[in-house]
């Protein structure tokens, strides 16, 4: 949800309290969220609490009583990627389904432009009274999408459906309207990140300092975009939560390669960002090679080349992402490795390039692509490197 816009609207329920934890969700996963609140609600939750959370003033009138800077609802209605009203109360529901628009909150509900999700909270009796049920029905008729409450113990002490969906289940299902929406929706990605561990002996093997965490700020920038991605991942300690990413775990590049070469066929999308090792011992030994005096020497034989076989194997219309890693004369040998192995955009990093590379939270790339046409970009997060790797690749894909 990186770079997404969200309005929460806050009604006057118990439930309120979640809305905090909300809020921290939404902004954890990268979003920047803004907080409307009804009269009412401020009598469950302050202002303060949400405004420190969303990082922003919580609005709550339609002017700022002390300066009069006007709280313009459709500025809102065009900033928001989406509006969610979490709690919503059966009253907030009657009016937002027949167009009353008596405060801040549902005037922005009617002038907003994207999708609106509903959170509804009240007690069981009310939940299920005919009238809530017909109002509910009218907001899916809109468009709107209601987030089902949960049953359990209410407020009221009784126990039935009516409690708002805990913030976790929201931010599910506000994770899966942006993939589902997203450009990329309908295309399935395969990634390879981190690195591989060649064996030497039980104990000790050839590999590299890489963490995989470029790799894996990609699989989560193209799940985000609406992409199911396939993530065959080397021998790192990252984890994945996006429920569209599935992830294969490998060690070897012997075993990367076979379950690359498994998987690529039926992708639209195909990116190799791990750091593979281009060389395995011939002979790998069974125990553990001691220390006897003298020197070791290992014989070393080349792994498979993933991306070279995948440039091979290449299917109209798929397009092909590599990565080049490089000390010197860096462009002149990523165009090489681009044209040899029939990618269709490179990404090159540089490790003369400070605070770039491996074991860094940050990285700095070049982008060139089939045409030899080069996108130079800052030192930056790799969050925000993957989000610009996924931005040429939608240009690419959708142009």
């Amino acid at each position: 949800m990186r770079g997404k816009h969200i309005i929460i609207g806050v009604t006057g329920s118990i439930a309120a309290y979640k809305a905090a934890s909300l809020v921290r969700l939404l902004v954890k996963e990268g979003a920047e969220v803004k907080v409307v609140m009804t009269e009412l609600a401020k009598q469950f939750i302050t202002p303060l609490t949400m405004a420190t959370l969303s990082k922003h003033p919580v609005m709550v009138e339609f002017y700022n009583p002390e300066n009069g800077d006007w709280h313009s609802h459709v500025d809102m209605g065009l900033w928001a990627d989406l509006y969610l009203i979490a709690p919503a109360t059966a009253n907030t529901i009657g009016k937002m389904a027949h167009g009353v628009a008596d405060n801040l909150l549902l005037t922005t509900y009617l002038s907003a432009k994207c999708p609106v999700m509903v959170a509804p909270a009240m007690d069981l009796d009310m939940y299920r009274h005919p009238a809530t049920q017909h109002n509910l029905e009218i907001l899916r008729s809109y468009g709107n999408r209601i987030v089902e409450p949960e049953e359990g113990e209410l407020a009221s002490g009784l126990t039935g459906k009516g409690r708002m969906a805990e913030p976790e289940e929201i931010v599910r299902c506000i994770r899966q309207y942006f993939a589902q929406s997203g450009e990329l929706s309908g295309k399935k990605v395969l990634l390879t990140a981190g690195p591989t561990y060649e064996k030497i002996d039980p104990v000790r093997f050839i590999g590299n300092y890489s963490t995989g965490k470029m790799g894996f700020a990609l699989a989560e920038a193209f799940a985000t975009r609406g992409a199911e991605v396939v993530l065959v991942a080397g021998p790192v300690t990252l984890k994945t939560e996006h429920p569209a990413i599935r992830r294969i775990d490998v060690e070897s590049a012997a075993q990367m390669y076979e379950q690359v070469m498994a998987q690529a066929p039926e992708c639209d999308i195909v990116v190799s960002c791990a750091a593979v090792a281009d060389f395995t011992p011939a002979c790998r030994a069974d125990a553990k090679i001691k220390r006897e005096g003298g020197q070791l020497a290992l014989e070393l034989q080349p792994t498979p080349d993933i991306a070279a076989a995948l440039g091979k194997q290449k299917k109209p219309g798929q397009l092909l992402v590599g990565f080049a890693l490089e000390t010197n004369d860096e462009e002149e040998n990523a165009v090489q490795k681009l044209h040899k192995k029939n990618l269709d955009l490179i990404v090159l990093n540089s490790l003369k390039d400070a605070g770039a590379c491996f074991g860094y939270d940050t990285n700095k790339v070049t982008m060139i692509d089939r045409n030899e046409e080069r996108y130079h970009y800052e030192l930056k997060s790799k969050r925000a490197v993957a989000e610009d790797i996924v931005n040429r690749v939608v240009k690419m894909v959708c142009d």
